[in-house]
């Protein structure tokens, strides 16, 4: 057979296809809507059945294949039926609500609560995202999502993730302890030095203070310091500060130029971190939804039933209606034995109708999910 004759049939069998698609489509949303006026609920052992004949009627060696198919076809067509049928949630008039009631532009002063001291990288963040930051400094991540939810401060600012480290493992567990709604997030440039006090040489160190980031971030230049003792404290702020109010003149930190001008330190190492390329992805957080203009960004967490196939068919009910996945975290939930918490963000305008009808969608499957907000990020 020539190739123009296999690329026609080929076309041939698509058209047939797309028609077979869209006819059964239809019929997917008449039987929803029958089975709901007899008060049924969804056939799970017929369409096990169902599935099994398209598997056999494909035939040998094609087994596997079919069964793919066949999941992506019922997956598509719940959301279809979903879609037509559903009524608007109690979510989607809050996310209604939020796009009404949030001004038009992104306040520029605030008070807003982060972690560490001054110098701290999330107090640049805040800098970067408000005119005129009024910040209070708490001692720990926990802390500032306590300072939102008692409404001491009206946004709170923290990393998220950094190009080099990864997550930020301790803010996605305190995510499901608290209420919060991300507002937006930006992307930090991080730069990490080696200070000391004036007058202090390289080789008089004998340890080294930063956070657990800094220091994962700065691997490679810790390997030239060996026997140096390394200590993990709060924040790069405040291992600067502590070795600027210390005694000692063989102690140094690692953390930032702006702390090494801020606390009177000499620079050892400049930009020490593994890669140069290396950003701290912060988020603003609030107590309730605000959705300002140009939000397309869209975070939200869930957790599924333990069984095969719950994730995928998440996945796939994202990739049916066209939307990008930006990233997948999960954590281990407490007190669950090989159970997780899932956190999404998306890639989606706020005012697209794909939006309303994935969060409809995601919230009839998850076996909980919590919509985080819809937001913009700054660079």
């Amino acid at each position: 057979m020539q190739l123009e004759q296999i690329k026609q049939q080929l076309e041939d069998l698509d058209g047939q296809m797309s028609s077979l698609f869209a006819q059964r489509m239809a019929l997917s949303v008449d039987l929803a809507r029958a089975r709901a006026a007899l008060g049924m609920t969804a056939d799970t052992a017929g369409q096990r059945e169902a599935k099994q004949r398209f598997q056999q009627a494909a035939g040998e060696g094609l087994e596997g294949y079919a069964g793919v198919v066949y999941a992506t076809l019922q997956d598509v067509a719940q959301s279809y039926q979903a879609a037509q049928t559903r009524e608007p949630s109690s979510l989607c008039a809050r996310i209604t609500r939020s796009l009404e009631n949030t001004s038009q532009l992104f306040p520029e002063s605030a008070t807003v609560a982060c972690q560490g001291v001054e110098g701290a990288y999330a107090q640049i963040a805040a800098d970067k995202l408000f005119q005129d930051a009024h910040i209070s400094y708490v001692k720990s991540f926990e802390g500032v999502f306590s300072a939102i939810a008692n409404g001491f401060c009206q946004y709170g600012v923290l990393p998220l993730e950094n190009s080099t480290a990864g997550s930020v493992n301790r803010i996605y567990d305190l995510m499901m302890a608290y209420n919060f709604s991300i507002v937006r997030s930006v992307r930090l440039k991080v730069d990490h030095n080696l200070l000391a006090r004036p007058g202090v040489k390289r080789e008089q160190i004998k340890e080294i203070f930063s956070h657990e980031q800094a220091i994962a971030q700065s691997g490679e230049f810790l390997k030239t310091m060996p026997g140096v003792k390394v200590t993990v404290c709060e924040n790069t702020a405040v291992a600067a500060k502590r070795v600027a109010e210390s005694d000692r003149t063989d102690v140094a930190a690692l953390s930032s130029h702006a702390c090494g001008a801020l606390y009177g330190l000499d620079t050892l190492a400049a930009d020490v971190q593994d890669k140069g390329n290396n950003y701290t992805r912060f988020i603003c957080i609030g107590k309730e939804p605000e959705i300002f203009p140009g939000a397309d960004r869209t975070s939200v967490m869930l957790t599924l039933s333990h069984r095969p196939g719950a994730l995928y068919r998440v996945m796939s009910r994202i990739t049916a209606l066209g939307i990008n996945l930006t990233k997948l975290e999960s954590r281990p939930l407490p007190d669950r034995d090989f159970e997780f918490m899932f956190y999404f963000d998306l890639e989606t305008s706020v005012y697209s109708p794909r939006f309303i009808q994935l969060l409809g969608d995601l919230e009839e499957m998850c076996e909980t999910f919590r919509y985080l907000g819809s937001y913009s990020e700054i660079v």
